[in-house]
């Protein structure tokens, strides 16, 4: 049995602002397990921070033309902001520019290196002649070798394949353009292969219990053989690597960052001794609990190479689970910074204030658990309206209004239950054990469904039993019934703690009750007859159909640059001659009449004056233009010596010319100014 339990959340890279995938994948259920355990009275940390090092805070900086320090001071203050704002409660949220971290992250690396337990590896890396600088996996791009995409030299964004640069083709300078030379050079190396025989029987003999997306991606690692991985890098922004003749290299961020972890519980411990003890007691003592929350594409650092560098090291305690999430999408894509195609956490806690807790239960009421899963406006809208205002709320909003009206806010006697009241206490009696078992198994989404189970327990319980109509005959009745209404209502203000943290407080203070008993869950006397309420407020209100138009129009204006930004010209085709050229006969009609092919969804059947009688072209460019209508007295350029071919039926006498616009849309060819029909283009 352990005495404490030390929580530790990825530090997110301070190049940019939190989203809603890092909230969905780590932050939200991580904050729920540390208020859960809160509320049950054990010792527990939460420890967070900003990942400053690395290549993306340093492509940032090059982008905005600002020094690196400037960018992660800006994005620092912002996330932890916006994590304060959201009700993210950690104990600690440092960075790992501080100069604690620094002296602990080289002291780790020294004393791993006077062990004798890293190895020194020449290689060849990637090189910028031009700027005379070693480039980093993500400072390369390239064509991604699967889906062809441009791709990173650690990952293509589109189809999802981990790369290493080597794969690229034609691969370059992600920030100059540069074309990309070889030159041998000198590094560090954590040897996983030492370590193998020891992570296969950790991890797959002694932790079968985690969750099948982690030990199936270790599991892979393992089975495909692992091999040393560098632990410095050629680089100008980072901790210096403490070694003679290192000049110029610095720490691997992978290697600094997880130790940020430690440095951080140090920075806490160092400051509160009194109130958490020496910084050791959590890492270095075999009765304190370690638990990562990360998300997937994390999972090897925190189950491989950070336990393989404690293990080294030699006197740390290793993660007892690291309960990984999948990737949440947005409206069906997948979230990328790079491409701003994200729901900020700054920017929605500005167009929803006071609806911290709307985001954080349609975030866990679709947690991407076991697999990958998708956020939509739409859902977000329908979860508030249909869960949170229309059970949740409404059930809490008649019980206390009803009491004001009947009973002058006061808690009324409970008299004797009736077998429906007995009925409805016996749903909800068992709820502690349930939402307790499910969320020692880090299972957060079944844990708030139980809790709102048991609003909708309530919520029905007065919907069939009708208080507000008895009140008018039987008031001992009407009593009784709002009694045990209140009892459930003051259930849900703990039970809902650790989910919904903002309107759990409201509620409390609604009811007059005071700080939140996790082991009273289940009790039907938490307020006693004659306890006097606050006025009733409402704990959720509806969002408009207009407020989400307007993140939908967000993102569809963030679309369309993203394909205007992507967009490139196509390759030029193989070279012909004038002679080839000379044998199409392009030439210049009028739009007469366009319409929709019936059973097409992409033809479009148009007449065309073409100054020689006339003549009917089909053509496939049907989704461009939603109203064929309007295209009647264009001007169009079309070939004219294309044999008649057959299409749904219909004849099609040659071709109309259209370019592909970068939003990948059709848009015709024309003449820019009015010209005789029949003209002849060449």
């Amino acid at each position: 049995m352990y005495k404490r339990t030390l929580v530790t959340t990825a530090l997110p890279y301070a190049n940019g602002p939190v989203h809603i995938g890092h909230l969905a994948g780590v932050y939200v259920p991580a904050d729920i397990y540390v208020r859960y355990l809160r509320l049950k009275g054990q010792e527990v940390i939460h420890v967070g921070g900003s990942d400053e090092h690395g290549v993306p805070v340093t492509i940032r900086a090059r982008k905005e033309g600002i020094t690196v320090q400037q960018v992660v001071d800006r994005y620092h203050n912002l996330i932890k902001d916006s994590f304060q704002r959201f009700g993210i409660s950690f104990d600690i949220y440092s960075r790992t520019t501080s100069s604690i971290h620094h002296k602990f992250a080289a002291d780790f690396f020294r004393k791993l290196y006077d062990d004798g337990k890293l190895i020194q590896l020449t290689s060849e890396q990637f090189y910028d002649e031009a700027t005379h600088e070693f480039l980093t996996d993500r400072n390369i791009r390239g064509e991604c070798p699967h889906c062809h995409a441009e791709a990173y030299g650690d990952q293509c964004e589109k189809c999802g394949h981990t790369l290493s640069p080597d794969e690229l083709i034609n691969p370059y300078n992600a920030v100059t353009g540069n074309p990309l030379t070889k030159r041998e050079t000198t590094h560090w190396y954590l040897p996983l292969d030492q370590y193998q025989q020891w992570l296969e029987h950790w991890i797959l003999d002694q932790h079968k219990e985690w969750r099948p997306n982690v030990y199936g991606q270790c599991k892979s690692w393992l089975d495909g053989g692992l091999k040393p991985r560098a632990v410095t890098r050629d680089l100008d922004w980072g901790i210096p690597v403490p070694v003679e003749g290192a000049e110029g290299k610095v720490l691997y961020v992978w290697f600094d960052a997880p130790i940020g972890y430690i440095s951080n519980t140090k920075e806490l411990c160092d400051a509160n001794p009194d109130k958490y003890g020496p910084w050791e007691k959590w890492w270095k003592d075999p009765e304190t609990r370690l638990i990562h929350f990360i998300g997937k594409d994390n999972i090897v650092f925190h189950c491989i190479v950070f336990p393989t560098m404690l293990k080294a090291e030699g006197s740390y305690i290793l993660p007892d689970n690291v309960p990984s999430n999948e990737f949440l999408n947005l409206e069906g894509d997948k979230i990328s910074t790079s491409r701003n195609w994200a729901v900020w956490l700054n920017e929605y806690l500005d167009d929803f204030p006071g609806k911290q807790d709307v985001l954080r239960y349609v975030l866990t009421a679709n947690a991407p658990e076991t697999k990958d899963n998708d956020f939509t406006w739409s859902d977000f809208q329908a979860r508030n309206n249909n869960e949170l205002v229309a059970i949740y709320g409404n059930f809490i909003n008649r019980a206390m209004v009803l009491t004001h009206k009947y009973f002058n806010g006061q808690v009324p006697e409970r008299g004797e239950l009736t077998d429906y009241d007995k009925q409805t206490l016996e749903e909800f009696v068992d709820i502690k054990r349930r939402v307790e078992e499910l969320l020692d198994n880090f299972r957060f989404r079944d844990a708030q469904r139980e809790a709102m189970n048991l609003a909708r327990t309530g919520n029905k319980y007065l919907a069939d039993t009708e208080p507000w109509k008895l009140a008018k005959t039987d008031i001992n009745r009407t009593a009784t019934i709002l009694n045990l209404a209140l009892q459930i209502a003051a259930n849900l203000s703990i039970v809902f703690e650790p989910f919904l943290p903002f309107s759990s407080a409201s509620l409390r203070q609604m009811l007059n009750l005071g700080s939140a008993e996790w082991d009273n869950i289940g009790s039907i006397n938490l307020l006693e007859p004659g306890h006097q309420l606050q006025p009733a407020t409402l704990l959720f209100e509806k969002i408009s159909d207009e407020a989400i138009q307007a993140q939908l129009d967000r993102l569809k204006r963030i679309k369309k640059e993203n394909q205007q930004a992507a967009w490139k010209p196509q390759p030029v085709k193989a070279d012909t001659n004038i002679d080839e050229f000379a044998k199409m006969d392009i030439r210049v009609g009028t739009v007469l009449e366009c319409e929709k092919i019936k059973k097409s969804d992409k033809l479009l059947r148009f007449t065309i004056d073409d100054g020689m009688g006339g003549r009917t072209i089909l053509s496939g460019i049907a989704q461009s233009y939603p109203e064929p209508d309007k295209l009647v007295g264009t001007q169009v350029l079309f070939i004219a010596n294309f044999p008649p071919r057959k299409m749904m039926g219909q004849e099609s006498q040659g071709m109309i010319l259209s370019a592909v616009n970068s939003d990948g849309k059709l848009v015709l060819a024309s003449v820019s100014q009015q010209v005789r029909n029949g003209a002849q283009i060449g």
